[in-house]
């Protein structure tokens, strides 16, 4: 198994400061991409763990968002520090997670990082770095 890829999450000035207030900031926050699977933390926000087989799909997204922090519903998940550098990732089956101590499950993650083609090209199978 190769070494794991590590995606930081990518965080604006200010909601970089206010998400360390709630212990989800880019210290603790992060991808971690290996042959086998894949992490998802956001601080004491949000933590999720995947196989890779499970990733139906992920691209990077051209739009922007105007919240900050993890909101989501049944199954759609937005896991940001940043309007933009978003990817979405697909899940199938759906990826156990856990929205602060609740689980959920994510079928459809929206994650804003500091390499979104890397983090795209890691999830396609891509050569390590």
């Amino acid at each position: 198994m190769g070494a794991p890829r590590w995606f930081t999450l990518r965080y604006g000035t200010f909601s970089r400061y206010l998400l360390k207030l709630v212990a989800s900031g880019p210290e603790r926050s992060g991808i971690a991409v290996n042959d086998a699977d894949l992490a998802i933390k956001m601080g004491a926000s949000f933590a999720g763990r995947a196989p890779r087989a499970s990733v139906t799909a992920a691209r990077a997204l051209t739009e922007t968002v105007v919240s900050r922090g993890v909101h989501g519903w049944r199954g759609d998940w937005l896991v940001n520090g940043a309007g933009g550098s978003l990817v979405e990732i697909l899940f199938e089956p759906p990826m156990p997670a856990h929205v602060l101590a609740y689980p959920v499950r994510v079928r459809r993650l929206r994650i804003s990082v500091d390499d979104p083609a890397g983090l795209v090209e890691a999830l396609a199978g891509g050569p390590a770095a």
